[in-house]
């Protein structure tokens, strides 16, 4: 597609979170840990893309939750009753040779002023600092076991601690941060619902830009540039790699060749989201690449759109995070058997599970900073319930393999899945991502105004 044709959506600039926020999030992990303990958090290290090429930096999730400090080579300490200062942050220092090659620091004094921490040290500096804060806490709790490299300096502070005036005070404990925080980042806050609402916005017109530019002979990665295209127009990036899967690709799940080309009559499945000051969006839609439904697709297509239907309206306070996957199911096997291509009783089906042939995963997940965020699903082995201010996915879909036989053949190699992003209102489900037509009628429209 000429993205010159293509009207660029007016640029969304990230509503960043203030530090007070931050600061809030910190105490409130702090409550949690207790005073007689530490929390110790890394910032992602650079990842190299081969020899000296680094990957575009992105910053760990959590210590973005709780800090919102965007450069590598850093460290949080949370010191709980501490009376000097509880939050410190070792960062870089500025350095005018260094970021004229690779950009500016914040540096010390600017960590402080932008993240609202208590005092900041040199990074250079932590190993001779951060052991004798340590002493006397009871249990640290980090993300061990996540990092080599931060595990071992880690073990080489509690040695030092250990040699401190002939023995020091070493906690007793090592507990897993996430434990406490990543139940924490399930509750969106009024600021984080705003970044994924942005994100969500960005993604919509990402899928709408593919909808209407997407052409029988283009290949699969003309239709990923568009979709690139349009999230760095608006500033942000994409928050995974997108699947752009024509025809038996939209069969494999986690497909991202995006190399094949399109075929009229075959169906397109597009799975692709923004990420917006680190928040994401998923959405995927599936949609003929010639712009019509054949008979057939079309009623494939319409359990799956009602399985979705019938899924969000689930998500609701004090439901069960598994009723949208089960109402899924439901839906899913009512038409499966209405089309022939399942026997016996619903009842039967779903005991016996043999839906799963052609539906084989969960209808949804957290979503968050991570597209697949942190969070439990079960609480002492019965499924989370709901409640305001969560965000899950909803994606139920149906896929017929390729070597689809007897009454399936009609289908064989055919996959559909539609997801939105749906936050957990006080009343009710909120789609963040209505914007992308999923109707037949809708998309036979949209297209058909290419």
């Amino acid at each position: 597609m000429d993205a010159r044709t293509q009207r660029t959506p007016r640029k969304v600039t990230a509503a960043t979170i203030a530090a007070k926020e931050f600061a809030r999030r910190r105490r409130q992990l702090m409550r949690l840990a207790g005073d007689d303990a530490a929390l110790l958090i890394a910032a992602a290290p650079e990842r190299m893309r081969s020899a000296d090429a680094a990957w575009p930096y992105r910053q760990d999730s959590d210590f973005h939750y709780l800090t919102g400090f965007p450069e590598p080579h850093a460290v949080l300490a949370l010191l709980p009753g501490r009376d000097v200062a509880e939050t410190i942050l070792f960062c870089r220092e500025r350095d005018a040779d260094r970021e004229r090659l690779d950009g500016p620091r914040l540096g010390t004094e600017g960590a402080v002023e932008a993240c609202g921490v208590d005092d900041a040290f040199p990074i250079d500096d932590i190993d001779d600092i951060l052991p004798g804060m340590l002493e006397g806490r009871a249990r640290v709790y980090c993300h061990f076991g996540q990092e080599p490299e931060f595990d071992a300096r880690l073990l080489a502070w509690m040695r030092r601690l250990r040699a401190l005036r002939g023995g020091g005070v070493v906690p007793k404990e090592f507990l897993a941060l996430g434990y406490l925080l990543h139940d924490m980042r399930l509750y969106k806050s009024a600021a984080e619902i705003k970044l994924m609402r942005r994100a969500a916005k960005v993604s919509v017109a990402a899928h709408q830009a593919a909808m209407r530019g997407v052409q029988a002979g283009m290949a699969e990665y003309e239709v990923e540039a568009e979709l690139l295209r349009t999230m760095r127009a608006q500033g942000a990036v994409s928050a995974y790699m997108p699947s752009v899967a024509g025809g038996a690709n939209a069969c494999i799940m986690h497909y991202n060749a995006n190399r094949s080309p399109l075929r009229d009559g075959d169906l397109l499945l597009i799975d692709a989201g923004a990420e917006v000051d680190c928040y994401a969006a998923d959405i995927t839609r599936t949609f003929p690449v010639g712009g019509r439904f054949t008979r057939d697709q079309r009623a494939l297509y319409e359990v799956v759109l009602a399985a979705q239907e019938a899924a969000i309206e689930q998500v609701r306070p004090g439901q069960p995070f598994s009723a949208a996957h089960d109402a899924a199911v439901t839906v899913i096997v009512e038409g499966l058997r209405a089309l022939k291509l399942l026997r016996g009783s619903v009842a039967s089906i779903l005991e016996e599970g043999s839906y799963r042939r052609y539906f084989p995963h969960k209808t949804g997940h957290w979503l968050g900073l991570d597209v697949h965020d942190v969070g439990d699903y079960r609480i002492d082995g019965e499924p989370r319930m709901l409640e305001p201010g969560m965000v899950v996915t909803v994606e139920p879909g149906l896929y017929i393999p390729p070597d689809a036989d007897g009454p399936a053949a009609r289908w064989a190699g055919t996959g559909i899945r539609i997801e939105d992003d749906v936050l957990v209102g006080r009343d009710g489900p909120q789609v963040l991502t209505e914007g992308v037509p999923k109707q037949v009628e809708a998309i036979e429209a949209l297209m058909a105004g290419r």
